[in-house]
């Protein structure tokens, strides 16, 4: 294979399910590749399957005892041979994260899935590449939350900085990276970037302007909250203000994004007011970002998105569309209009974002 865009996908990533009634579904995946293929996009990209990440592969970011364990529950029965306990205290046996039959070997496909998407990148194959199923954003070393069982994304990126890269992962779900964060916490050569819902409002509760990576690592880690109610104009705002200078100072020489869509108005699990309107500009920022600093590296993945059919598939197709440069192929997938909220709102969620914006970059000396 030798192209500018490779898209990731496979029947695989169908098994990541942890239970008929769990918000987040595999479908909304599916959805989003028929949309790609619908509309002509899949044309000017290269579609490759998911692989299975190997253990050693997974234990780049998780403890090689928490795999062990992971495969242990996902076996028929498995919560049967793990003290409840235990269960809990490695973040299983809940709503969020209940024990599923196979989710190891499901989980896999999509670590295997970021892998793939960043070995092409970082081989030159192709240079930019799309993992939807990916964005598990929330899973740390030894512990599953937020639906997420392991961390592709983290995967990605160590993986990409073992092969001498300077990674920046930008995370835009609605929902903190804190997982992704945590993992990279002590890394100079990763620089983790969050905007969410503030974490006053909404799990997992972090992500404060002060968090910015530890003491081997300073300002390594940047976050920007928005208040509810979050609209497109101050959401893109805190996107092109705050983005662009951490990464041209950073100078990282690979791009990883973490796309989830849940920052939407219909996305039934936060309180932002997004429309569909602002990802051609994420994506062309996105790909400008990559161009300018990466020599055009650049491996995104899904995320969150819980608006299965209303908004999944639209998002990540007007992503996708920005990435192999036929965004005319996706128009009508625009919401027609922004979704305001009332004056009072609007001031709030400008005075919030002045304030942090402010913050943050007193933090990080911009």
């Amino acid at each position: 294979m030798s192209g500018d865009v490779a898209l990731v996908w496979g029947e695989a990533f169908m098994a990541y399910r942890l239970a008929e009634d769990h918000p987040l579904q595999p479908l909304r995946v599916k959805l989003t590749v028929e949309t790609i293929e619908r509309l002509g996009l899949v044309e000017y990209a290269e579609l490759l399957p998911p692989r299975a990440a190997t253990d050693d592969e997974i234990a780049l970011v998780h403890a090689p005892a928490y795999v062990d364990l992971v495969r242990l529950l996902s076996a028929p029965a498995g919560e049967l041979d793990v003290p409840f306990s235990e269960q809990i205290a490695h973040g299983f046996g809940t709503a969020d994260n209940p024990v599923a039959e196979g989710m190891h070997d499901a989980c896999a496909y999509i670590v295997g899935g970021s892998l793939v998407a960043a070995e092409v990148v970082h081989a030159r194959r192709a240079l930019h590449a799309f993992n939807p199923a990916g964005g598990l954003h929330h899973a740390d070393r030894a512990r599953a939350s937020g639906f997420c069982v392991y961390n592709d994304v983290a995967v990605a990126a160590e993986w990409l900085r073992r092969q001498g890269h300077r990674v920046a992962v930008v995370d835009v779900d609605v929902h903190h990276g804190d997982g992704t964060e945590r993992l990279f916490w002590e890394e100079p050569d990763v620089l983790t970037i969050s905007l969410h819902e503030s974490g006053r409002y909404l799990f997992p509760g972090t992500g404060f302007p002060e968090d910015a990576g530890g003491a081997a690592a300073p300002r390594s880690a940047a976050n920007l909250p928005f208040l509810p109610e979050t609209w497109d104009k101050p959401w893109l705002r805190g996107l092109e203000e705050l983005v662009e200078p951490l990464l041209r100072r950073f100078r990282p020489t690979v791009l990883v994004t973490q796309d989830g869509c849940d920052t939407h108005v219909l996305d039934p699990l936060a309180h932002l007011r997004n429309s569909t309107r602002i990802w051609p500009v994420v994506g062309r920022f996105f790909h400008r970002m990559a161009h300018d600093l990466c020599e055009g590296r650049w491996v995104a993945t899904g995320g969150g998105g819980y608006a299965v059919r209303e908004v999944v598939p639209r998002a990540w197709t007007l992503l996708f569309a920005e990435m192999v440069d036929h965004p005319e192929l996706a128009t009508d997938l625009l919401d027609p209009h922004p979704f305001e909220p009332d004056q009072d709102a609007r001031t709030r969620v400008v005075a919030f974002l002045e304030r942090d914006l402010a913050r943050v970059r007193e933090v990080h000396g911009l």
